[in-house]
């Protein structure tokens, strides 16, 4: 690839770049928002929270994201009640804002089952201690119960993330026009292929080392503050 064939492909893929950070990073804050209170249902003792929870994290965890975007976009996009309530078609007539609910809701489902599995892994004695204490159920849970929850699901929560990341690559198969969407078409005018998506590729991992060196430091501050609170 020579300089100027460079320059053009770095430039135009950086015209996607934005959208896809955008896409990744309202995405992921939906699917941990989804995924923690799905999680939550799941461990509740009331029977329809429960059982609802686990019908959305097996059809959206059975399911290909692909055929999700697929649904979505093309689908509930043509229903007559999607059209006429100003709130959902504002959702669903855009490709870049149905990829993020679709991409948060399927990253959510696997989301809740790591944040579940947390959950489940807390010291029963810390939990009978707090209530022995008088803590209320909330302060309980926001001092005790996702404080070493999280720690316990930060390693699996941060592939999921990742996940996510990759995932938005799908939105350009709804006419969005993120990085893997410059790519294709670029790749189109181009025919330089192999260049240009080893570029994306490396676009792409920024977007994930970034991600997960933000993660390291979180764990590493989980860490430092358990073990000041031992001290």
């Amino acid at each position: 690839m020579d300089a100027a064939l460079f320059y053009t492909t770095i430039t135009t893929l950086l015209e996607g770049f934005g959208l896809t950070v955008y896409i990744s990073l309202v995405a992921i804050v939906m699917a941990s928002i989804i995924g923690l209170a799905a999680a939550v249902m799941r461990m509740s003792k009331s029977w329809l929270p429960s059982r609802l929870a686990f019908a959305y994290s097996t059809c959206f965890r059975g399911t290909p994201l692909l055929v999700q975007l697929f649904i979505f976009y093309y689908g509930l996009g043509t229903l007559t009640f999607v059209r006429e309530s100003p709130a959902l078609w504002w959702v669903f007539s855009d490709g870049a804002r149905c990829a993020i609910l679709t991409i948060a809701l399927n990253s959510g489902a696997y989301i809740s089952e790591v944040l579940r599995g947390g959950l489940q892994s807390v010291p029963r004695g810390q939990i009978e201690a707090a209530k022995a204490c008088g803590m209320p159920g909330l302060l309980r849970f926001r001092r005790i119960v996702f404080p070493l929850a999280i720690r316990q699901a930060l390693p699996a929560y941060s592939n999921e993330l990742v996940l996510a990341i990759k995932g938005t690559s799908l939105a350009s198969t709804i006419a969005v026009m993120e990085l893997t969407g410059y790519a294709k078409r670029l790749m189109s005018q181009s025919y330089v292929v192999i260049e240009t998506f080893v570029v994306a590729g490396i676009l792409y991992l920024a977007i994930n080392l970034f991600l997960l060196a933000c993660v390291h430091l979180t764990e590493r501050w989980l860490g430092v503050s358990r073990l000041s609170t031992r001290a």
